[in-house]
């Protein structure tokens, strides 16, 4: 491979753009020609290696009073023209509309299109207007790259055969890290606060871990994402008088610090693609109570009662009984803390980046073949 092209949204700081961001310094540091083609820059975004070349692609200032398919066609313009100018090896897209629009800009043409699913299926994918273009665009895709076995079963029969699954890889701040002397009395949770997270039935249950364990206290680690998540959070503190043991600690960029001073961990999301904040604190050596959540992310790196503890979705007895049985086996607790921590075996950054490469090489020669 020579050269390559992400195409996505922006890289504010979120699971696929830190993907994206990661795989293109890589593939930079290598010698291969990267370009990253985005609709649009944001004032906090992962940092690109100086060799990466980004390339605006979205709706320019004369475009904003145009009707609004006038700018869906426009789009698809600049991103043909793009192609066209820079012409890379392969296109890689990230994310549900970057798709559509690398399949429209390129799926006929010379360059090869592979697709990427982040995120669950059932409630993104599957409204009318998805259906139509997954029916028309997937097939024209040369590859797709899952994160979990549910995403692509979603996607019979149009993304089996030359699709492939591949995990995210996580931050080396968070391997190796040395295990606290004695753990602190605290559950500890990490994640913007936002609705699909469930947070509030985290602190519903904690309720209940509490009256059963007072000396332990939950901290929420994450920034506010304004969809009104806070808010209910800071109301079921209110009305159960949990001001001193439910803790909304806000961002921060020292996790690997603070995390691992807890004794347990819980993840609660009612869906996910596949969680980083997931695989943060399996790789910090945490015992985690996480949700089974589609389309199977925490099924994908966990094995219950090896790793962690998966308990269904949106069921507080089950959350409460799992936060309670770690907190109560702190042998059980560090034993599925180790096993979590062997995760960096699959998920080190250069391991990621061997699997993408790989993929997109046999990509590149299949199309030529069938060209």
């Amino acid at each position: 491979m020579e050269s390559i092209a992400f195409h996505l949204n922006c890289l504010v700081k979120g699971g696929a753009e830190r993907v994206v961001s990661n795989l293109a310094n890589q593939f930079a540091s290598e010698g291969i020609k990267v370009y990253v083609a985005t609709e649009w820059q944001d004032e906090d975004e992962f940092q690109l290696d100086e060799r990466v070349t980004r390339v605006h692609v979205g709706l320019r200032p004369e475009d904003e009073k145009k009707n609004r398919i006038t700018k869906f066609f426009l789009r698809i313009k600049y991103l043909k023209e793009f192609i066209k100018e820079y012409h890379p090896q392969v296109l890689v897209a990230f994310a549900q509309r970057a798709n559509y629009r690398a399949l429209m800009a390129a799926g006929n043409s010379d360059i090869p299109v592979v697709i990427s699913i982040r995120t669950d299926p059932v409630g993104h994918y599957d409204a009318f207007s998805d259906k139509v273009q997954i029916k028309w665009l997937f097939p024209k895709a040369a590859g797709c790259v899952f994160q979990t076995t549910g995403q692509k079963e979603f996607f019979k029969p149009y993304l089996q055969e030359n699709s492939t699954i591949i995990l995210n890889p996580v931050n080396p701040k968070y391997f190796g890290l040395k295990k606290p002397e004695k753990r602190e009395k605290v559950v500890m949770h990490h994640a913007r606060l936002v609705d699909f997270k469930n947070q509030p039935l985290l602190c519903e249950a904690f309720v209940e871990v509490h009256k059963k364990h007072p000396d332990y206290v939950l901290k929420i680690f994450g920034p506010d994402s304004f969809d009104g998540t806070k808010e209910i959070l800071e109301k079921i503190i209110a009305d159960n008088h949990a001001e001193d043991y439910i803790l909304l600690m806000g961002g921060s960029d020292e996790l690997e610090k603070e995390i691992p001073k807890g004794a347990v961990y819980a993840f609660t999301s009612d869906w996910e693609g596949l969680p980083n904040s997931l695989l943060e604190a399996m790789a910090m050596g945490m015992p985690i109570v996480a949700t089974d959540c589609p389309c199977g992310g925490p099924k994908t790196v966990m094995t219950d009662g090896k790793n962690g503890l998966l308990i269904p979705i949106k069921d507080k007895e089950a959350l409460v009984a799992g936060l309670n049985r770690l907190i109560e086996d702190p042998e059980l607790a560090e034993r599925l803390g180790d096993e979590a921590a062997k995760i960096e075996e699959i998920t080190n950054a250069q391991a990621i980046f061997v699997q993408w490469r790989d993929y997109l090489d046999k990509v590149i020669a299949d199309f030529k073949k069938k060209k």
